[in-house]
């Protein structure tokens, strides 16, 4: 039986860890051909090989996402190591470390809108043409519960973040009938990276230990826990999914019910 994404061009972005690398694991067992990215070339090195040595076609090469000349000639290489480009997941970001906002540093506002924002806009603006000389495709932009919802003393992080949202809602507008589907994923508190430098913060900003950090903000979250990265990548796989058809514009949370109340 054929696997769902069988010969489809998938991009990832900020695949050398957490959603991005996993995401690229569950769609190569897919049957996707993938292009993946990150600004970590080592890292994204390893993810790659670990990958072509299970069965999966892969082509890599790092990236800052913030830099329009270089998402520019990657998306360029892409369409011609490829042809075509199906699905792409602009999963990319960065988080700042937990401050109020007047004492957040006006260079760290600028970096989450250059990295979070700005890479996802840029990454449209080339995947798109793509896509539209393909016939459709769909796009899904990694954002954010703290885009949709106030998340205090990570106030650029959530401005970056409802951008996210809001470039998406704009994009799906423009090509609803041109077969090209765009949603934003917006998870909350997951066991990644990312999540394990909050939980750091936290647990200084407490004089507690990681774990007790860990309780502390799995307490917030109706569901008593925080995801599992499983659970987001299942998402991202369901979401972009050709058959899921009648989707688009839409903001997904993946949060245990935390922008429920």
């Amino acid at each position: 039986m054929a696997e769902r994404y069988d010969g489809k061009v998938v991009q990832i972005t900020g695949a050398a860890s957490g959603f991005g690398a996993l995401a690229a694991q569950r769609f190569a067992h897919e049957g996707a051909r993938l292009a993946l990215s990150d600004v970590n070339a080592e890292a994204l090195a390893e993810t790659a090989d670990n990958l072509r040595a299970a069965g999966a076609e892969v082509w890599e090469a790092p990236l800052d996402v913030s830099d329009a000349s270089a998402v520019a000639a990657h998306l360029a290489e892409i369409g011609a190591q490829f042809g075509r480009l199906d699905v792409a997941i602009n999963n990319a970001g960065v988080g700042h470390d937990m401050a109020p906002l007047h004492r957040l540093d006006e260079a760290e506002f600028d970096r989450m809108m250059a990295v979070n924002a700005r890479g996802v806009f840029l990454g449209m603006k080339h995947q798109l043409p793509l896509m539209l000389a393909n016939g459709g495709g769909a796009i899904l932009n990694v954002a954010s519960a703290a885009g949709l919802v106030g998340a205090g003393y990570l106030s650029a992080y959530a401005a970056s973040k409802h951008a996210v949202v809001g470039l998406t809602r704009a994009a799906a507008d423009e090509v609803a009938r041109k077969g090209i589907r765009v949603n934003a994923l917006c998870p909350s508190f997951a066991s990644t990276p990312l999540f394990d430098e909050m939980a750091d913060q936290v647990a200084a900003r407490h004089g507690a230990s990681r774990d007790e950090a860990y309780t502390r903000i799995a307490a917030r979250v109706p569901m008593g826990r925080v995801a599992r990265p499983e659970e987001v990548v299942q998402a991202m796989l369901w979401i972009c999914d050709a058959e899921n058809s009648f989707m688009t514009g839409q903001a997904i949370s993946i949060d245990g019910g935390l922008t429920a109340v």
